[in-house]
Parts: C-alpha cells; sequence; structure tokens
C-alpha cells in the first residue's frame, strides 16, 4: 500500500511567524507531528509519502503514486483540507480523513466526498482502517467506543524521518494528552479528556535519540495542552530528562504549554530548568477575575496571576500567553487591563483572540441553548484573527476595537522591544551552559538583518543598541532567545496590520447577521443578551 499523507495549508496567524521564518530561510514553525504519528502506528510494510503543503506543494507524481490519500488537520485548516478532499476524488484515490477538525465537525469531510472519517485517536481507530481495507471496504466511520481512550504508553515513536528537517524552526514531541480542567470554552478535554494520559518516560527519551540520531540540535516544542497535568509523572519524566540532556551536551532548547499553577510548584520548575525547558506558554485569558470564574477558568484565581508569571520568568523559563476578549459579563475597557497585564509582566509573546465556541465545548452547548450562535458558527476557518461567532453581552464594536488596539500597542516596535529587553534580564543564568556553536550562515545573516532594520534603520536604533549591549553584558546566557525574540518583531509589525484590515472587512458582515439573528430570537433571549 502507497500512503500519501497530505497536510493542508495554516492560515498566516500570530504563530505563523511568516516574517521571521524568512529572515532564516525556514518554511514552517512547526511539523505535523500528528501525520508522522499516524505513519508510525500504521503497517510499517507500506510505503510512506508525506507533503507537508506548509512547505512545499504535492506534485502530479505524487497523486499518481498513492494507492490511499491520508488527510489530517485542525479547524484552521479547513477550506484547504477540502480543497484536497475535493482534489482527491477528481484523481479517483481512496480518501481517509481525521485530526481534532474532522472529529469535531464531521459532516463537512463527509460531503466533500472522503471515503473514510478515521474519527477521535488514532491508536484505536488506525487498526480499524488497515481491518476494513483488508476487507476491501471502500468507505466508513471509523470510531472509538464511547469514552474509550488509548494508552499513549502504547504509542510507537512518530515517524521523524519523514519529514525535512532543515524546513522547520522547531521540532514537536507529544508526552501527554488532556487535561484535569473544566475551561468551558476549551475543546482538548472534549478531544482527549480530563484524565491526563502520558507516555512513559523512556518513550520521550526514545523520540528525542531519534531527532539527536538525525541530527536535530535545534529547539523542541513539548505540544501537550498541558505537560504539568499530571504533575507526579511529569516529574518522574524530568528527572530522566536532566541527566540525558546533560549526557548529550544539552543538545535541544525545549518549550511546552502549562497552567499557570506552575508558578506555585518550585520543585516542578527547578526540575524542568534544569532539563533545559527555555520557554512556556500560559493560557492567561484575562487578568479579570469574575471572567475567569464565568469561564470556570478557577485555577487562574487563586493565586496572583502577576506574581505567577514573574516567577516563572525569574527561574528561568520565558513566558509566552494567551488573552481572549468577549467572556459574558466582561467589563469595558478589557483590552486596556490586558495591556497593562502584559506591560506589568514584560511578555513578550502575547496572543491575543476574540472568544469562539468551538464545537462540543460546554460553551457550544450553552450558547446554543441561549440561542446566541450565529448561523455561521461552525465555519472556524478564520478564528485566528475573526470576530465571535456569537452575540456577546458586549457591543461587538467596542469588542473589535479594544481587540485591534491590543496588538497596535502592544507591538509598537519600542514598546514591544523594550518588553523584551525586561523579559530576559529577569531571567536567572540556566545552571548549565551548552557548548559554544558558531552561528550558521543563515543564522548570522538574519542577526544582521536585524541589527539594520532595528538598529539602523528604525527610530528603535538608539534602544536597540542600548538593549544588546547591555544583554550582553549581564546577561549573556540570554542572548539566542533575547535575539530570537527580537527578530519577531518582523512578522508582528506586519500581522498587526493584517488583524486590523481583517476586522474591518469583518464587522460589517457580522453586524448585519448579528441584527438577523436577534430578530428571529425570542424577546426573552433578546433582553438577556442586550443586558
Amino acid at each position: 500500500m502507497k500512503v500519501l499523507l497530505l497536510y493542508p495549508l495554516f492560515p498566516e496567524s500570530f504563530w505563523s511567524f511568516n516574517k521571521a521564518l524568512e529572515l532564516i530561510d525556514r518554511k514552517a514553525s512547526l511539523p505535523p507531528l500528528g501525520m508522522i504519528t499516524v505513519a508510525a502506528i500504521l503497517p510499517q510494510t507500506w510505503e510512506f509519502r508525506l507533503i507537508d503543503r506548509n512547505v512545499r506543494s504535492e506534485t502530479d507524481a505524487d497523486w499518481e503514486w498513492a494507492d490511499l490519500v491520508i488527510l489530517s488537520g485542525m479547524i484552521v485548516q479547513k477550506p484547504d483540507l477540502l480543497h484536497l478532499i475535493h482534489e482527491a476524488k477528481r484523481r479517483g484515490k481512496l480518501v481517509a480523513v481525521g485530526g481534532p477538525y474532522v472529529t469535531s465537525v464531521p459532516d463537512a469531510a463527509r460531503d466533500a466526498g472522503a471515503n473514510f472519517l478515521v474519527l477521535d485517536e488514532g491508536e484505536i481507530t488506525l487498526p480499524m482502517l488497515v481491518e476494513a481495507l483488508e476487507r476491501g471496504e471502500t468507505s466508513g466511520i471509523l470510531r472509538a467506543p464511547l469514552g474509550e481512550k488509548p494508552d499513549v504508553s502504547a504509542s510507537p515513536i512518530p515517524r521523524f524521518d519523514l519529514l525535512d528537517l532543515n524546513a522547520y524552526i522547531e521540532m514537536s514531541v507529544q508526552f501527554s494528552r488532556g487535561c484535569p480542567f473544566q475551561c468551558e470554552f476549551c475543546d482538548i478535554i472534549v478531544l482527549y479528556g480530563r484524565k491526563p494520559r502520558t507516555k512513559t518516560p523512556a518513550q520521550l527519551l526514545a523520540e528525542l535519540q531519534t531527532l539527536y540520531d538525525l541530527g536535530w540540535r535545534r529547539s523542541v516544542f513539548v505540544v501537550d495542552d498541558n505537560f504539568i497535568g499530571n504533575k507526579r509523572n511529569v516529574k518522574l519524566l524530568l528527572r530522566e530528562l536532566g541527566p540525558w540532556m546533560a549526557a548529550h551536551k544539552y543538545p535541544f532548547r525545549l518549550s511546552t504549554e502549562a497552567s499557570v499553577d506552575l508558578a506555585q510548584d518550585e520543585e516542578l520548575l527547578d526540575l524542568m530548568v534544569q532539563a533545559n525547558f527555555t520557554a512556556v506558554f500560559l493560557g492567561i485569558e484575562t487578568p479579570d477575575t469574575e471572567s475567569l470564574a464565568m469561564t470556570q477558568k478557577f485555577q487562574n484565581t487563586r493565586n496572583s496571576l502577576v506574581e505567577a508569571v514573574q516567577t516563572i520568568n525569574r527561574k528561568g523559563l520565558s513566558v509566552m500567553a494567551g488573552f481572549i476578549l468577549g467572556f459574558d459579563g466582561e467589563k469595558p475597557g478589557a483590552g486596556d487591563r490586558i495591556i497593562q497585564f502584559v506591560e506589568a509582566t514584560a511578555i513578550p509573546k502575547a496572543m491575543f483572540g476574540m472568544l469562539h465556541a468551538l464545537p462540543n465545548t460546554a460553551l457550544w452547548h450553552r450558547l446554543e441553548k441561549e440561542g446566541r450562535l450565529l448561523a455561521s458558527s461552525k465555519d472556524l476557518s478564520g478564528q485566528q484573527m475573526g470576530l465571535m461567532n456569537f452575540i456577546p453581552t458586549r457591543p461587538i464594536d467596542d469588542l473589535a476595537r479594544e481587540y485591534v488596539n491590543c496588538f497596535w500597542e502592544l507591538y509598537e516596535p519600542s514598546r514591544y522591544l523594550a518588553r523584551v529587553y525586561r523579559h530576559f534580564m529577569n531571567m536567572q543564568p540556566a545552571p548549565h551552559k551548552r557548548p559554544f556553536q558558531m552561528l550558521e550562515w543563515v543564522e548570522l545573516r538574519a542577526v544582521l538583518t536585524i541589527c539594520w532594520r532595528q538598529g539602523i534603520k528604525r527610530s528603535t536604533r538608539v534602544q536597540f543598541w542600548r538593549q544588546l549591549f547591555s544583554m550582553l553584558r549581564r546577561n549573556p546566557g540570554a542572548f539566542v532567545p533575547y535575539m530570537s525574540n527580537c527578530g519577531l518583531l518582523e512578522h508582528f509589525l506586519h500581522y498587526r496590520q493584517l488583524v486590523r484590515s481583517e476586522v474591518e472587512t469583518q464587522l460589517a458582515s457580522y453586524l448585519t447577521e448579528a441584527a438577523v439573528h436577534q430578530k428571529v430570537q425570542p424577546d426573552a433571549v433578546a433582553s438577556e443578551i442586550a443586558r
């Protein structure tokens, strides 16, 4: 069986870092970990060819070669995913589609002509696909038994060898699935459950060893939605990961996502730093305690969020954070309060989104019951920059203005560079040192480009050189991530313009749809929304 694994395009987004990628001749930030895991689960007697369309386009020869086409993707990849299904069917190919988007909303892929919908987690449903093909079946919907989740300690090492390693900034590995919390807007607990399941330390070390043997020596992102969801098991991993990293002379800088209660566990923080974790993404969402309680994100209400970020940063981890506007009952000025929080904590990479109701989440079901979901609510492909897909309790034009202003204010060049400087100056030096490595030519060229644009061409020239020399003198161990974050300014300057134009484009159509929607709602619901 010849299997063509096709990974759809991502739209331009906060995390796509397009302009920063151009500086270092990379094509994409992260590889399709799910696709190379699929390749590892399927029979290894089969032949595989992986095309990540964010790196290169497939050719006629690729299509002709394939007996089976397998697609997977997230909600934001929907447009290209459906395009690929249509193209595969036009070419007479057997098509199997899975992944988080299709698992949440299977109708669109089915209507587009996919032969097999391989839903839920692949460790359970991919063997079902193999059995169906062996029986000669040409279509079907394959689902895990209700409530059943796979034991990820049996998951094989992903097929990293299928990737073009030179195309990516970072590699990806996964240690756990699931999250113990119950945030109303989150679909992770819907897809993967509230009981975090983890691999064994030996498994993850084997994956890292595979990357090491392939010659990878750059960053690795642990893609868990909450790396510390099972603190006992993650500490067991870190106690083995630290010595492995030391024995291999710290070949990777690690980063991950975690809940903010990480700040309350000093032992866990120390273990992460010793294992060469250098960055962590936190879902802050909002500094407004009432909104956090409304959305059931109680873990963010128990301690000072400002102190939590500062504690994590001081320990040696760079903090990235996500924020959301549009929670029910949100008070005016939420965007300004987010700006004040980001400045107070000196978070360089602060990502903002308008609240979206994702399919099958508690938020989705509540809004559906209240009659507040818009007719276009399932078309979530534009959620990276898009307006909301429901009627909020605040005027949408106020929310849109605050949303754009967050990007505009915080990614003003001098303001952003000042935060980057403060953030990395706050970090204590790493307890270990990587061997000195000369910069590759493409990296040296990127540094020179950053120095030209930010240190000579723009009005930030005095600030740039003052901060750069101060960083080299006072915290040289943070120089590499500091310069990397300076480089990201090139993307953010472009992206904030994109956000403003996209919101302006969408606002009129949103208001039209919302007006039609509210006219057909019962008076009681309309009154509640207005209130």
